[in-house]
This record gives structure tokens, sequence and C-alpha cells, in this order.
């Protein structure tokens, strides 16, 4: 058994794990005994511990039995540490640029040893609050997105290759079945877990309770998550789960990893990016009132998808003659065809991202876990303000996904509800 031997490390007996870890004490250069070591967890899962020595340093990461800020009262696997190292190496060899290094996993331990972002990388949803512009976000997030996605999709793998990993990940059923409870069921049913920000938000939060044609979409999308194994995702690309510095992008955190449809990482960073923009209004002061920043937010979610689309279909051309058996070059034999295979594929996902991202965007303000670009508008009627604009555009987004041509026209409409 997996959890045999499990013990959950405190400063003092994570020092001692370290010096009897080969793969851990090497890279402080040995030097154990000015061992520093920080609690930083601040996430709704797990425990989180920086580790430095003058001469190096990691982060340590180890998943418990339940979920951390709800409490025993929620048992949680603690393989999912599992799965977030086998995806933090698998992305990680894709795209070296944009995923930490693994040092060292323990299964029994469920603990996962990895490389430090060092300051000044913080969590790319603190510097959307503080109103940073990241000139190289859309470039390294469509890189992760185009190489991740496309190397473990069957335009790439043969059928044999695909089927092996997708076994391996059906086994993070755990995470995947929170998923489908807190993005696709809870918020459009009475829920013990749902909260808004009430009152002003009660009628909004009834409304998608009792909206048809919301939960007809929103079945699709559940039906498209659960079945669909067209790569290795994430799971939670959200802005929490990216760190930055102005010439650094790295993702974190793929504990929720499986495979899944493609849309669903996409959307959830696009849809995360509109809070963002929906949230500029209730951080603005007399000092900034946050016009450019939100301007270059929408330049960010038209450049994410469109580098995404680019990169991922130059990919595509790349190998069209390799092993990939979704589409044979001995069928898909003529430029004419080949571009209508693309152009349909293509077209679909962007809809799929569209109705992921807007139903990521639906959870977070009438689900149970919700985003501190709302949450630390102080004013609640402002914030409720800011809430209510993203909602209704969510809803109108999953409803109409599929009469959007492109990014550009999801950017007007975003910037008519304003």
């Amino acid at each position: 058994m997996a959890s045999d031997g499990f013990r959950p490390l405190d400063d003092k007996s994570l020092a001692e794990y370290i010096k009897a870890t080969p793969s851990l004490s090497s890279k402080l250069g040995n030097q154990i005994d000015e061992l520093q070591i920080k609690e930083v967890g601040d996430g709704n899962l797990n425990f989180v511990y920086i580790v430095t020595s003058p001469s190096g340093s990691f982060v340590i990461k180890q998943a418990l039995p339940y979920i951390r800020c709800i409490g025993e009262s929620w048992p949680m696997t603690k393989e999912r540490a599992y799965f977030e190292s086998v995806a933090l190496k698998e992305h990680g060899r894709l795209c070296p640029d944009h995923v930490p290094e693994v040092y060292h996993f323990d299964r029994a331990m469920s603990l996962i040893g990895m490389r430090y972002l060092e300051p000044p990388h913080i969590i790319l949803r603190k510097g959307l609050i503080a109103g940073i512009e990241y000139p190289l976000l859309a470039e390294h997030i469509s890189e992760y997105m185009a190489r991740t996605l496309f190397f473990t999709s069957l335009i790439y793998r043969t059928t044999t290759e695909h089927k092996q990993a997708v076994a391996e990940f059906c086994g993070n059923v755990e995470l995947c079945r929170l998923t489908e409870q807190v993005v696709f069921s809870d918020p459009y049913k009475v829920s013990q877990y749902n909260h808004w920000t009430s009152p002003y938000l009660d009628r909004d939060a009834e409304a998608v309770r009792e909206d048809n044609i919301l939960k007809l979409e929103v079945a699709e999308l559940k039906s498209m998550f659960c079945e669909r194994s067209q790569a290795l995702i994430h799971g939670d690309l959200h802005t929490g789960s990216v760190m930055v510095t102005s010439d650094s992008t790295q993702v974190i955190d793929p504990e929720f990893a499986f495979y899944g449809p493609m849309g669903f990482d996409i959307g959830a960073f696009v849809g995360n990016l509109i809070l963002a923009f929906f949230a500029q209004d209730g951080q603005a002061d007399p000092k900034n009132d946050r016009k450019a920043y939100k301007d270059w937010l929408l330049r960010t979610i038209e450049e994410t998808w469109n580098l995404f689309l680019k990169k991922f279909t130059a990919l595509w051309d790349k190998h069209k003659d390799g092993s990939g058996e979704a589409y044979l070059p001995a069928i898909y034999n003529n430029p004419q065809l080949q571009q209508l295979v693309k152009q349909k594929f293509m077209s679909d996902l962007f809809h799929d991202t569209l109705g992921f991202g807007a139903a990521k965007m639906i959870r977070r303000i009438v689900g149970v876990a919700h985003v501190e670009d709302f949450e630390s508008i102080a004013d609640a009627g402002v914030r409720a303000d800011c809430e209510r604009r993203a909602l209704d555009f969510a809803k109108m987004l999953l409803k109409e996904r599929r009469k959007f041509q492109g990014i550009t026209e999801v950017v007007s409409a975003i910037q008519k509800v304003h």
C-alpha cells in the first residue's frame, strides 16, 4: 500500500528527512546544519515548505489525506502527489522552460521536492491584482499549452501510447470528481459549499440554479470533461497555478492532471484573465483608474489564444507525417484537406475553450472556492457589481459560445459589457 510509512512532516522531521535523502541533501551542497525551513502553504490542499541553505534551495510539497482548507471532514487521496509528480515530469520534459524541475519524489510519503522559484517570482494572480504587466505572459503560457497539449494528443501519438497514458491517469479519479462537483454540479443546485456576496448576489445565484439552457450547456461540458481523453491536461490551470517575473513564467501545481479535453486548460487560464479584467474596477483608486491595465489584460487574452493557435498548428504541420494516429498521412494526403481538418479542429477547440472558461468563471462567483481578484475588494457592494458583470458575461459566453468566430469577437463582447 502506498499509504504505508506516511507521516505528515513538520520543520524538525523534514530536516531529518532531507539529511537522509541524497537527492535532496546534495541540492544543498550537503550543508544541512544551516538549513532554513519555512512553511508557505497558503493553498487549499497541501503543506508547502521552502528549504534554503547557503548553497542551494528547493520546495517540498506534501499532500495530506484531506482537504487542508476544510479539514479532516473532507477526506482526499494522498495519491494526488503521485499524479502531480508524473505530470510535472512529463510537462517538464515537453516544456522545460516553463515547468519547475522535480528533484525527488517519495510515493509513500506523498512528497515532492522541486525547484524553488525564488523571488521576484510571485503568483500571477497577485501580480494581476497589483496591476503589474507581464509582457511575455501570453508568449510563454501559449508555448506551455501548445507543447503539452499537442505532444500528449493523438495528433502526435499512436493510439497504443495514448491509451497506456490515459489508463495510468485514470487513477486520479478523486481529483477529477472534485472538479466535476465544484465546477459542473454545485453552482447549479443548492449546496452547502456554495457561497456568494450576499445579499447582493442572492437573486443572481438563484438565477443560475433556475436557468434551463445554462444547465443543458453545462451538462454537455461535464460529459466532455468526464469522457474525452484528448491530452494530458494540467486540470487546474488558473492564475493561481502560475508563477511569474517580467521574463519568467512557471506553471506549478498540476495535481488535478489527467487525460481530458484540451479546452479545459486553455479555458481555465483565459477565464481567469477575464475574471481579473472584471475585478479591475474594484481594484482602481483615485491615483490609478486601471484603464491602461484593463487594455493590457484584453490584449493578453487575445494574444494568448492567437499565439496558442499559431504554435499548435505549427507543431501539427511539422509532425504531420509522424506516428500520430488521429489524422493518418495516407488519408489526409493533400494540403487542402489538411487545412480543412486543422480549421475544424481548432474551431471546435476554440468553442470548448470558451465553454470551459465560462464554467470556471461561474463557479468562482457562486461556488465553493472564490478568487482573490474579487475577494480583495473590501466594499461588498462594489465587489458584487464587479462579480455580477463577470457572471452575466460568463452565462452569455457559455450559452452562445458557438456564435463566436474568433477571440477578437470575445474581447469586443467583454468591452461591451463594460
